[in-house]
């Protein structure tokens, strides 16, 4: 079988393919262990300009994988260094210098949402769904999502998709500033080709020291955020509402959450 996650180069663009589709790319350790290798490979690629994260099938990624579990690492680890390692491998894209694109071919939900995120660029489906559903699963979030939906979205839209749980197609998360632009799911990796061969058209150190900029800038500190969100998700999988949360979504029914 080939890896979950996979890199290859050519023109100056690398591109990482989550490549699960029939379990929705979702966040297995077989897929998170190959996406850290392949954000390594891509780390290490002097040769790129420009970098596309994608997925196969008809999800981005859909997050969690409920079945696999929530946490990653020894069992003797802190519980919020568990909830933490369980986004490490998406937050290593922080760690790639030159511009990173989102090629949403789908749905990006919860954890695929912030993998979205802490990409420069996205380009959305018009038919895919996009947003943070974690309170409606009885979860704190986690992924940083809290600090960098805001800056693109605004605080009080921010709020209210992740207070709610509401999750977006993509024209109205173009609306919202979420992603650059939407475009049908069959047009999104040729549309974000074209804006990476744009970028890795221009002169490579200018492009990354302006990513750099850009990003000291806005004061993003993702790492920070998502090590401080993972004490209250640590926190949240702990309660009878979580347990229900996700259950209710495996059965297919609506939560009834008690606050306990």
């Amino acid at each position: 079988m080939s890896e979950a996650a996979r890199y290859e180069a050519r023109d100056r663009i690398g591109v990482i393919t989550l490549d699960r589709p029939d379990n929705r790319n979702s966040m297995t350790p077989e897929l998170l262990d190959a996406f850290a290798r392949a954000s390594a490979a891509a780390r290490a690629d002097a040769g790129i300009r420009a970098l596309i994260v994608t997925g196969t099938g008809k999800c981005f990624s859909a997050g969690a994988d409920f079945k696999a579990g929530l946490q990653r690492g020894d069992a003797a680890l802190a519980p919020a260094e568990r909830s933490y390692a369980m986004y490490e491998p998406f937050l290593s894209l922080l760690d790639v210098d030159v511009p990173v694109v989102g090629a949403l071919n789908g749905h990006a939900i919860g954890g695929g949402f912030g993998l979205a995120l802490v990409c420069d660029l996205r380009i959305a489906a018009l038919e895919g769904k996009y947003g943070a559903n974690f309170v409606a699963l009885g979860l704190a979030p986690g992924m940083a999502i809290s600090l960098l939906l805001p800056r693109l979205a605004g605080a009080a839209r921010a709020s209210e998709l992740l207070f709610t749980g509401r999750l977006v197609d993509g024209a109205e998360a173009e609306r919202l500033g979420i992603v650059n632009r939407a475009v049908p799911a069959a047009q999104v990796m040729d549309e974000a080709l074209a804006l990476a061969g744009a970028i890795a058209a221009n002169a490579p150190f200018a492009v990354r020291a302006t990513k750099a900029a850009i990003r000291r800038g806005l004061g993003l500190d993702a790492r920070a955020a998502a090590r401080a969100e993972a004490h209250d998700q640590a926190a949240s999988l702990a309660t009878d509402d979580a347990r229900e949360g996700m259950s209710a979504l495996l059965e297919k029914r609506k939560p009834a959450f008690t606050g306990r």
